[in-house]
């Protein structure tokens, strides 16, 4: 039985194990890469990209409805070739994967990218599947993760779609049922709907895309729900129709459609590897103790990076614990603790929901105040026809310090980045409201929020006019 020896074997050739790669090479340590399944990274194949792509499609398909409002005539003669616009989105797909490869694995010799799956014999040796073994000093996990099915629905065929599977579709069927109204459920539902797909909505969660502010959360129903239906707050079931169709029911509504997208998660992929030989405890989901700021694996020369441990399952998340996996297991023995980036989550829907820093679940009511501006009457939202929705902010009562949002706007993704930089500085709202909001933009929804945030504090700034500092 043959045996290699490096100083790095990283499994896995997504977004984290490229980085964790780069981290090693940087190092100048002997390494190996190994990927079984599919190449490129799970943003360019099913996941940020391609369904940015079918978004924006929608999106623009979907703005003929104000045309009448603004005085253009023949929005009404518009239609979509549902085959040609996902024959469309896979192309830039292919575009995005094609990408990633010529600027990575394309480039690796056959010695340092192996495809195929490895698994664990101990600690340091790994074995794949021709019987070869890679002894490794130390091993970076980054195998990302699989859409959760239920067994019970497997039996439906190619009648249940993932989200791994939803771009591959030729066209889009009359009728669909969403199950599971987290991100990336969210962001298709709204699309197909959008596309002429007949679209109903399911998830056992009252809330939906990521939202945990009620107020945030009743707004995004409110948007989304005249769109196409919600049915919330059940667990849902499926039975076949006797012409091959699906009831998907939770109970107390139910409706037939071809085809069902299950947006119901997705588990780390480690089935494989046969981790029990680390000799740690695993979770319920088989994901071993870790670090999250060395992504260090117990007392281990093994690292986490990515999806695979299901934390903050976002590309640069994923990119930065790749990176700081590569980076402790090329500077083994010594380990080093990495400040994590403030959190933030964006829902592509429309309007976007999106969350910042700490989430309103998150908070202490007793020391946390809150500022709210509601979309509506916000001069640029109204100009664009996309006034809908509502803007949250959150402060420490005592200090003013910045603490978090949660935001159901039109272009709240851009508000989100503005915010999370202002959290990364340790930023006051008192020096918030300081900063310039020009006239008209969305900024001035955020503006409005966050004065009315300043106005609970029990500390201000010290200034006669809170916008503005003394010389």
């Amino acid at each position: 039985m043959s045996e290699r020896r490096v100083d790095v074997a990283i499994i896995g050739s997504g977004t984290a194990g490229l980085n964790a790669m780069g981290r090693v090479r940087r190092a100048k340590k002997s390494f190996v890469l190994i990927n079984g399944g599919e190449a490129g990274t799970t943003c360019a194949r099913v996941g940020c990209m391609p369904s940015k792509a079918i978004i924006q499609v929608a999106e623009d398909f979907h703005r003929r409805t104000l045309y009448p409002r603004m005085g253009i005539q023949g929005g009404d003669g518009l239609s979509v070739d549902l085959p040609e616009v996902m024959e469309y989105v896979r192309e830039l797909r292919d575009t995005f994967v094609d990408r990633v490869l010529s600027n990575s694995t394309d480039h690796l010799s056959e010695e340092e990218f192996i495809e195929q799956y490895a698994r664990f014999v101990e600690p340091g040796l790994l074995e794949l599947e021709d019987g070869s073994r890679i002894r490794a000093e130390r091993i970076v996990i980054a195998t990302g993760s699989t859409p959760v099915v239920p067994e019970e629905w497997r039996v439906f065929g190619d009648r249940i779609v993932t989200t791994d599977q939803f771009f591959e579709l030729e066209t889009l069927p009359a009728s669909m049922a969403v199950v599971g109204l987290g991100v990336i459920g969210l962001e298709l539902g709204q699309s197909i709907a959008r596309l002429g797909v007949e679209t109903t909505g399911f998830d056992l969660a009252e809330r939906i895309g990521g939202a945990t502010d009620p107020k945030v959360v009743d707004a995004a129903r409110e948007v989304i729900g005249k769109e196409f239906p919600l049915h919330l707050g059940r667990p849902v079931t499926l039975a076949e129709e006797p012409d091959g169709r699906l009831r998907v029911s939770n109970g107390e509504s139910e409706v037939v459609v071809e085809k069902v997208l299950a947006s119901l998660g997705r588990r780390p992929n480690l089935d494989r590897l046969n981790l029990r030989a680390l000799g740690v405890e695993l979770d319920e989901r088989g994901v071993p103790p870790y670090d999250p700021n060395t992504m260090q694996v117990a007392d281990l020369p093994v690292f986490l990076a990515g999806d695979v441990d299901g934390d903050r399952p976002i590309l640069h998340e994923a990119g930065d614990e790749g990176k700081i996996a590569g980076y402790n297991a090329a500077h083994w023995p010594e380990v080093r603790p990495f400040h994590r980036k403030v959190p933030l989550a964006i829902t592509f829907c429309d309007p976007n929901i999106v969350t910042v820093g700490r989430c309103h679940e998150a908070l202490d009511p007793e020391r946390t105040v809150v500022g709210e501006m509601k979309v509506a009457p916000v001069g640029r939202a109204l100009i664009m026809g996309r006034n809908r929705g509502t803007i949250r902010v959150y402060a420490d009562k005592e200090s003013g310090r910045f603490l978090g949002a949660e935001m159901c706007a039109p272009r709240a993704e851009h508000l989100g980045h503005l915010l999370a930089w202002c959290i990364r500085k340790g930023a006051t709202v008192g020096e918030l409201i300081q900063m310039p909001f020009y006239h008209p933009v969305m900024e001035e929804a955020l503006q409005a929020a966050l004065n009315a945030l300043y106005h609970h504090l029990d500390v201000n700034n010290g200034s006669p006019i809170s916008e503005l500092e003394p010389m």
